[in-house]
């Protein structure tokens, strides 16, 4: 719904905001979890998630993925000098998946009391129908809105009547899109090959596991629902009434219970009426790890090769997922969360099917073509857009250089000594920084 070849929306299509929440637990100096309180009470951006010990940061909305990578870094770094301060000292486990769980009341539910209290009901929920250990799991969520001047220009040259149904449409069929095409965010920023035996075996601590998984949580062992959800994306309401079904059947009890890697999100407080009374405000993916190897947990090229996505998503023609194909999709997606991706496939609504490295660069190479038949040859932003392309496509011609692959070089022998020794690293370098 986005037509480049419209000055405007060409002007204009780079324009957007963005919101990062990265989740990391907190752990003694000896790769335990932490069980003190929370340390920053009353602190919007630094709240908690699952667990007491599970930090959750959330940046405010920014007009650039730099400033937003930045606030992401800023906060990482005042977390990191407060642990460092406690006595005992206590630090930010680097890996999406948990270090070593001695049982489930190692994974302390998140303290909330008073008016606050249904936080902690909804937790024991989820620890009752999920168990704790799933929730130990970590990563980060995008969100991303296009500019108001974006979808105005959009609207404009779409020749609806009703701005409202506009931008419904267009984060619809988007979302849609996405459902197809989003796995290949969890190949790109897949960093969670390794876990800690303990995970699988109570006490069998240090005993590095491997299950040939490239990222455990976005794997059939990770964030997943006991049913594959089916959604009806040609209206707003439609799309709101097939998550409240599953409510309604007793397939889940709370909205947000829905996981799903790609998800829209409602002006105002997130819940189903606030679709129907303010509007989608943006697409959130939920399938991205945690990154060891930067400060901020993620890199900046993957962040910005994700809106490199979500732009061309929104420009091709929709998907048109058939309940067979949505059921398809969810299986792509684990299957882009394996580690050797030669032996799994990617299967398209026509049937037809590549493994998960073909279908990589053949995904980047059409992007690269739209880019480039869609931009002049002198703009600026060619370059750094073919930049980040040849960076992802590289995952995919070169697999050991994802960073599942080089962190699982590295952790094969011990995990989790491994990610103990990192965690004491990156905080005195990030101190250090900060001195």
């Amino acid at each position: 719904m986005f037509d480049l070849k419209n000055k405007t929306i060409n002007k204009l299509i780079f324009d957007g905001h963005v919101g990062l929440e990265k989740e990391s637990l907190r752990v003694t100096g000896d790769g335990r979890f932490a069980h003190t309180r929370h340390p920053f009470p009353g602190e919007k951006h630094i709240v908690r998630d699952f667990s007491e010990n599970q930090i959750e940061i959330n940046t405010g909305v920014c007009d650039s993925l730099e400033a937003a990578v930045q606030e992401m870094r800023a906060y990482t770094l005042k977390i990191q000098k407060s642990l460092s301060e406690m006595n005992p000292r206590e630090y930010l486990w680097p890996n999406s998946n948990p270090p070593y769980i001695e049982n489930e009341e190692d994974i302390p539910i998140a303290i909330y009391e008073m008016d606050e209290i249904e936080k902690r009901i909804y937790r024991e929920y989820l620890a009752v129908r999920y168990g704790r250990y799933k929730m130990a799991f970590s990563g980060i969520h995008v969100n991303y809105s296009f500019s108001e001047d974006l979808l105005q220009a959009g609207f404009k040259a779409s020749g609806l009547m009703d701005f409202r149904d506009y931008k419904e449409r267009l984060y619809l069929r988007l979302a849609e899109n996405m459902a197809f095409y989003g796995w290949i965010v969890t190949v790109v920023t897949a960093a969670s090959a390794d876990m800690d035996g303990s995970f699988f075996q109570e006490g069998k601590k240090g005993k590095t596991t491997f299950f040939g998984m490239g990222s455990v949580r976005c794997s059939e062992l990770g964030y997943w629902n006991q049913f594959v959800p089916i959604f009806d994306y040609t209206s707003l309401s439609s799309y709101v009434k097939s998550i409240q079904k599953y409510v309604d059947n007793g397939f889940i009890t709370y909205p947000s219970e829905l996981y799903y890697p790609i998800r829209l999100k409602p002006y105002g407080a997130n819940n189903l009426e606030s679709f129907a009374d303010c509007g989608v405000d943006h697409i959130e993916l939920r399938n991205v790890d945690l990154n060891p190897l930067t400060c901020a947990g993620l890199d900046l090229r993957d962040l910005k090769f994700i809106k490199l996505l979500l732009i061309w998503a929104a420009t091709i023609p929709r998907m048109a997922l058939s309940e067979a194909d949505q059921v398809q999709v969810v299986q792509n997606f684990k299957n882009a969360a394996r580690y050797d991706l030669h032996t799994v496939n990617i299967v398209f609504p026509n049937g037809e099917y590549m493994t998960v490295l073909d279908t990589g660069r053949k995904v980047i190479g059409q992007m690269r073509d739209f880019y480039l038949s869609n931009l002049d040859e002198e703009d600026s932003r060619i370059q750094e857009i073919l930049e980040i392309l040849e960076f992802e496509e590289d995952k995919f011609i070169h697999p050991k250089n994802r960073y599942t692959a080089k962190l699982h070089r590295a952790f094969a022998e011990d995990y989790f000594e491994k990610n103990v020794e990192i965690a004491r690293q990156v905080q005195e370098n990030q101190i250090r920084h900060m001195n």
